[in-house]
């Protein structure tokens, strides 16, 4: 009696115990669980401008699992930016569940005294009051955008490799820009300018479900009357992005901010592809037969190293894996296959397969299951008919010329 109530007492502490262990775990599993990510969206005017106040929004965006329920966001520049006022160095937040994301302004100004190039700040943020500070450094581009030329950029072409995205692809986005000017000079208010044009910066922002995973173009070189510039940047399309068009900021800053642009740019988004449609009954008599396929391209653009591929229990293909090659969009290619099998069911079911190409981007897909049906059949009574009246002749042949010959031998 002694050990079962010693044992009692033993659970009774171990079970308070974990109790004590679990609620005091419990705030920072939640905690843990609100992963923040931080980014710089966007500045203005981009580059920031010397002697001039630029406004920096931050985006907080929670990606995690759990809420956090006190967020503050904390910003520390450093030379050559300072911020308008140090009491708007912290901003509370309050709670961010996930996938919830907030955006706040800060206003620097730019030291009178920095010279082109770069700049660093520096972005905090706790997840709960009295909490950690987390860091995360950005670089902020500083340069001067007064120019006396009077070159006019305008977008003269716009390309995207591959032509429609898919979900999850990547790709390349194009763009010419021109100098639309078409003399050397022009004359304003009797004063002669050159008509040299400058692409100081061009970024391209991504949308939710496409990212742009190439650097801002930056630079002051002179693009003459009626030269152009190509800028090309890399996007990433996310597995879920749906079907549309998506439009992209492309900002430009040319000669001065009375040259700047801002563009939108689309990009096309389809998830169709390959269908292989059955254009005849699958149905393998005796073990063996040929299957006919059409191979139809879905796909609003041209698809390349296109590739079917059967599989089924206890049957073999022959091709094994048919080539196709480039098929351009509503193209329709027949293929045949040949199959042989030794399987005593009535019917398998066929996995029908897909490989092709959208640009760089490879792909594969289960487009189907169909159902194969396996047959046997006897030899059919026409040829066997066939086949008796050709041995009768045969047989019966064979005297009537041994009686034709002899008849010819008496006349």
């Amino acid at each position: 009696m002694k050990i079962i109530n010693a044992l009692k007492k033993s659970f009774y502490i171990l079970f308070c115990v974990a109790m004590l262990s679990t609620s005091f775990m419990a705030p920072v599993s939640a905690a843990s669980a609100a992963i923040m990510k931080i980014d710089i969206i966007d500045y203005a005017p981009f580059p920031a401008q010397i002697g001039e106040y630029v406004d920096v929004r931050v985006k907080i965006e929670n990606t995690g699992y759990g809420r956090a329920d006190s967020v503050s966001l904390k910003l520390d520049p450093e030379y050559p930016f300072s911020l308008d006022s140090q009491n708007n160095a912290v901003k509370f937040i309050g709670i961010l569940s996930p996938d919830q994301a907030a955006v706040h302004e800060y206003r620097l100004y730019v030291d009178e005294d920095a010279k082109v190039g770069t700049g660093s700040v520096d972005v905090y943020y706790q997840l709960y009051e009295d909490g950690v500070w987390y860091k995360s450094s950005f670089k902020l581009n500083v340069g001067s955008s007064t120019f006396n030329s009077k070159g006019t950029i305008e977008l003269t072409d716009v390309s995207c490799d591959p032509v429609i995205f898919m979900p999850g692809d990547s790709g390349t986005v194009i763009f010419t820009l021109t100098n639309t000017a078409t003399e050397s000079s022009v004359n304003i208010g009797g004063v002669d300018y050159d008509t040299n044009a400058r692409v100081q910066s061009a970024v391209l922002k991504g949308v939710n479900g496409i990212d742009v995973a190439s650097d801002s173009y930056a630079g002051s070189g002179v693009i003459g009357p009626g030269d152009s510039i190509i800028l090309s940047y890399n996007i990433e399309l996310e597995d879920d992005v749906t079907d549309g068009t998506y439009y992209l900021d492309l900002s430009m800053v040319g000669n001065s901010h009375a040259y700047n642009n801002n563009w939108r740019i689309p990009v096309k988004v389809d998830s169709a592809s390959v269908k292989v449609i059955p254009s005849k009954p699958l149905v393998l008599a005796n073990g063996a037969g040929t299957f006919e396929f059409d191979v139809a391209n879905m796909h609003p653009n041209a698809l390349s190293s296109v590739s079917v591929k059967l599989s089924a229990d206890g049957v073999a293909f022959s091709p094994e894996e048919y080539f196709v090659g480039s098929m351009g969009n509503d193209e329709l290619f027949t293929i045949e296959i040949k199959a042989k099998s030794d399987s005593e069911l009535s019917s398998v079911p066929v996995t029908i397969t897909v490989d092709y190409r959208n640009g760089i981007n490879q792909h594969s897909s289960e487009v189907a299951v169909r159902e194969l049906t396996l047959v046997t059949e006897e030899e059919s009574n026409n040829v066997a008919t066939l086949t008796t009246v050709i041995a009768l002749a045969l047989m019966l042949g064979v005297p009537a010329v041994v009686f034709m010959k002899r008849r010819k031998q008496n006349n």
